[in-house]
C-alpha cells in the first residue's frame, strides 16, 4: 500500500500535469480574461508558479518518501545526510532516480531561463545602443525618441535603461491626441514591466515545447498585457483616438521590442470599440483568491512540518 508521501508525491503530480495542460488550454481559451485582464495575468502566473512547484516537488517527494511522514522534516533529513556524505539505507533507487530527475528538470528550467534573459537582454542592448545613434529625443514627450523612418511604427524597449519609440511616419501619419494614445499604450507596457511577466512563459514553453498547454499559456500571456494596455490607453484617451492610432500603426517591432502595436489587430478594435463588461467585483475578487490559492497550495505541502 502507498504510504502517505507516495500518495502526496502522486497528488503533486496531477495538481502539476492538470496545470500545465487541460486547465491552461481552457484558460487560454476562455472569454472571462477579457473582461479582466489583470485577474488573468494573475490565474496565469499562479498556475505557471503553482504548476512548477508541484511537478518539481512531486519527485522531490518521491525521492524522500521513506524518510518520513510529511515533505519538510524529509527533506531536512535527506540534506543532513547528504553533507554526512552518506545516503540512508531506506533510500532505494527508484527514489535515488526520482531525485535525479527531478534536479535535471529544474537544472534545465533555470537554464533556459537564464539562457532566454541572457539573449533578450543582449538584443535590447545592441537595439538601445542602435537607437541612441540613430533616434532623436522627442522634447514634446520626455523619453521618448523618434525613429527617422516613413514606416508608422511604435514600440517600447523594456529595462532600467528603457526606451519608448515612435517613428516619424508615426508623427506624420496620426493626430495628436492618436500619438498621446499610442505613447500611453507603451508606457503601460514599460510601467508594469509587461517584459518580465511574459518571460517565465516564454521560458516554460522553450524548456517543453511538445507541451500545448504551455504554449497556449504564452501565446495567451502575450494578448492580455496588449488588453491591460489597451485599457489604460483607452481610460487616458479616447477609444476612437486609440482605434484610430492601431488602424493606422502599421509594420513590426523589432525581435528585441516588447510587442508590436498590431498585434491581434482585429480583435483588439473590436474590444476597444464595444469593450466587455467588467467581471463583477466579487468575481475579480474570487479570481485573486484562486490565483493565491494555486500557489499557497503546493508551497504549504512541501514547507509546512506534518
Amino acid at each position: 500500500m502507498p504510504s502517505s508521501m507516495e500518495l502526496t508525491a502522486l497528488a503533486l503530480l496531477v495538481l502539476g500535469v492538470v496545470l500545465a495542460e487541460p486547465a491552461s488550454r481552457a484558460l487560454a481559451t476562455a472569454r472571462w480574461p477579457a473582461r479582466d485582464p489583470v485577474g488573468a495575468l494573475l490565474v496565469w502566473q499562479a498556475i505557471g508558479l503553482a504548476g512548477g512547484l508541484s511537478l518539481l516537488g512531486a519527485g522531490l517527494v518521491y525521492a524522500v518518501a521513506p524518510l518520513g511522514d510529511s515533505p519538510a522534516p524529509a527533506f531536512a533529513t535527506l540534506a543532513d545526510a547528504v553533507v554526512a556524505g552518506r545516503l540512508p539505507p531506506e533510500v532505494r533507487t527508484a527514489h535515488v532516480l526520482a531525485l535525479v530527475a527531478t534536479v535535471l528538470l529544474g537544472m534545465r528550467l533555470f537554464v533556459v531561463l537564464a539562457s532566454v534573459t541572457i539573449r533578450t537582454l543582449k538584443a535590447r542592448r545592441r537595439h538601445r545602443d542602435l537607437l541612441d545613434v540613430l533616434a532623436t529625443p522627442w522634447p514634446d514627450a520626455p523619453g521618448t525618441r523618434v525613429l527617422d523612418h516613413p514606416l508608422p511604427v511604435a514600440y517600447c524597449l523594456p529595462g532600467r535603461s528603457s526606451r519608448l519609440v515612435v517613428s516619424a511616419g508615426v508623427l506624420e501619419v496620426l493626430e495628436p491626441d492618436e500619438v498621446r494614445a499610442v505613447l500611453a499604450h507603451e508606457q503601460a507596457h514599460l510601467r508594469e514591466r509587461h517584459d518580465l511577466v511574459v518571460l517565465p512563459f516564454v521560458a516554460w514553453g522553450a524548456t517543453a515545447p511538445f507541451v500545448r498547454g504551455m504554449v497556449c499559456a504564452q501565446l495567451a500571456v502575450a494578448a492580455l498585457i496588449e488588453m491591460r494596455a489597451d485599457d489604460v490607453a483607452a481610460a487616458r484617451a479616447e477609444p476612437h483616438e486609440l482605434v484610430g492610432a492601431l488602424r493606422a500603426v502599421g509594420g513590426s517591432a523589432p525581435a528585441a521590442a516588447l510587442s508590436s502595436f498590431t498585434t491581434a489587430l482585429h480583435a483588439r478594435i473590436g474590444r476597444i470599440s464595444a469593450p466587455p463588461e467588467p467581471l463583477a467585483a466579487p468575481l475579480r475578487l474570487l479570481v485573486r483568491a484562486v490565483a493565491v490559492a494555486l500557489v499557497a497550495v503546493p508551497t504549504a505541502v512541501l514547507l509546512l512540518p506534518g
